[in-house]
């Protein structure tokens, strides 16, 4: 839900005004002990390394950076005995508004307790978010702020980071300390790559064999409805939506396990040939399935759209099936076998649209000629030719969400977190029009290589770079700014409990407080 509020914080020696209109705009009278900032520059060169010298950035540990921040010399004293955050007069948004609420407690505890870990499973604000960056302590323990003028708002709207708990289970507790980092870095879309061909952990009410034959373990290693609920709520609280993918018609193999008849048999030459290829589009079985699926899938997860998938679909074994071949014939296809992928996503989008949601799709349905409806959303993961890919799909009317510069499990050695700061979303041939289009983008980490020990280190802080091109300004780029705040802002991470992976050589300044 959404609140509009207007805060006061009590406790402050003067007390000062904090003013916040709706999640995205946020006018703080707050900030760091710090001189005013000089102009940003908006260039650097092409290959860059970490300074030998630190460099203090002036806007301090701010991350992602606001869109405006105008500093004021004059600092006050925060009195935890007397602060308080509370709804002023003028606040739309009351007692009783329980995102918020809620959030001004947990923000007390990042304020001044000593330690920011918390147990407690409560809501974030971006807003709150930025004001607990601007406190911070001097040699005696003494918390202190600054006074400033911050406006703050999302550049963009879609802000994800993908998750993949097919090819590894992902427990439930990683996936809520995840969703924990994303509020501190200002995501709010999980994109959860909840199956695919290695297991199905989802564990359907409609369809329970799908997870009894088709995850690693039918206890250990799925998603209950109330582990999926558990999700949901944790995210809502935290700003943060969960749209789940379930990715067809290829990428099913775990599907085929506890669902008889639902993938293609493959064929070698006249014999089958006990492999199984892509679902089986050619028998009304299979969308008898989908449809109770897909109603099941709609009511469990609240988000308004549902990720479809549609990449890597092989076509190799529809040709080889004679069951198909004859629907082929029947149906005027002839030997294009995207005429048939274009049935079967037609046939899903119509069952997504009758369960009242919308869709989101990977960009080799669009590229494959497959007839989507105007209101899909594409995904762009094909780093090929980018530019034009973003030109086509946008020239074409579609919604449009970049992934393909964003994929972390591709791991290099250094500060890797650059080329993913550096990556500017609209560098592409466009009109305006077309560029309003892309709506934002998303980090992934696929779990080829990425389990429940390292998901959390190998996220952070490298998706903290994407999260600030996202949200920050465009002119934000300057490398040596951005390294100062974002060593800072992953010390603050891993004091409220996640284990982010150092950037460099260094230390952390709470270190020296035991």
């Amino acid at each position: 839900s959404r609140c509009s509020l207007s805060l006061s914080a009590r406790g402050m020696t003067p007390p000062v005004v904090v003013r916040a209109l709706g999640s995205a705009l946020l006018l703080l009278g707050l900030v760091l002990c710090l001189p005013t900032a000089a102009a940003r520059k908006t260039t650097e060169p092409p290959e860059w390394t970490v300074p030998k010298e630190d460099t203090d950035s002036p806007y301090g540990s701010l991350w992602p950076l606001p869109q405006t921040v105008r500093f004021d010399g004059e600092c006050y004293r925060l009195n935890q005995g007397r602060f308080q955050i509370l709804h002023s007069s003028t606040s739309t948004a009351t007692v009783g508004c329980g995102i918020l609420d809620d959030a001004f407690r947990r923000y007390f505890g990042y304020i001044f307790s000593s330690s920011y870990r918390t147990t407690h499973r409560r809501p974030v604000s971006s807003g709150l978010e930025t004001f607990s960056q601007l406190v911070y302590e001097d040699d005696y323990d003494t918390h202190l702020i600054n006074k400033t003028d911050i406006i703050d708002f999302p550049r963009f709207t879609h802000r994800g980071i993908l998750i993949d708990s097919s090819r590894h289970y992902l427990p439930v507790e990683v996936i809520l300390q995840t969703l924990d980092a994303m509020s501190f870095n200002k995501f709010n879309v999980l994109h959860w790559h909840i199956v695919d061909d290695q297991s199905f952990p989802y564990q359907s009410i409609t369809f329970p064999e799908l997870s009894q034959q088709g995850a690693y373990h039918p206890v250990t290693h799925i998603y209950t409805a109330s582990d999926v609920k558990e999700i949901i709520e944790y995210a809502r609280l935290r700003g943060v939506r969960v749209i789940p993918e379930f990715d067809t018609p290829g990428h099913t193999q775990s599907w085929g396990k506890g669902q008889a008849d639902l993938l293609t048999q493959c064929y070698n030459g006249e014999e089958p040939s006990r492999t199984f290829g892509p679902v089986n589009p050619a028998v009304n079985t299979t969308f008898g399935f989908m449809t109770k699926l897909f109603k099941e899938i709609s009511r469990t997860f609240p988000d308004d759209y549902i990720h479809l998938g549609g990449d890597e679909v092989d076509f190799s074994c529809w040709r080889s099936n004679p069951t198909v071949k004859q629907f082929m014939e029947s149906h005027g296809f002839g030997t294009d076998y995207r005429k048939l992928e274009s049935f079967y996503i037609q046939s899903v989008l119509d069952i997504v649209s009758a369960n009242r949601k919308g869709y989101m799709i990977w960009q080799e349905v669009f590229d494959n000629g497959v007839k989507i409806k105007p209101d899909t959303v594409v995904e762009v993961w094909m780093e090929s030719n980018v530019k034009r890919e973003l030109a086509k799909v946008t020239r074409a009317g579609f919604t449009t969400i970049l992934a393909a510069p964003w994929y972390l499990d591709y791991v290099s050695y250094g500060q890797d977190w650059v080329k993913y700061y550096q990556v500017e979303p609209l560098h592409f041939n466009g009109t305006a029009a077309q560029k309003k289009l892309v709506i934002g983008g998303e980090a992934c980490l696929w779990g080829e290589y990425v389990d429940g020990t390292n998901l959390t280190p190998r996220l952070w802080p490298r998706a903290s770079a994407v999260g600030e091109r996202l949200w920050s300004q465009e002119n934000v780029t300057v490398l040596g700014d951005a390294y100062s705040r974002l060593t800072k802002h992953r010390c603050r991470m891993i004091r409220r409990g996640i284990p982010a992976e150092p950037m460099f050589v260094g230390h952390c300044a709470y270190e020296y407080k035991g």
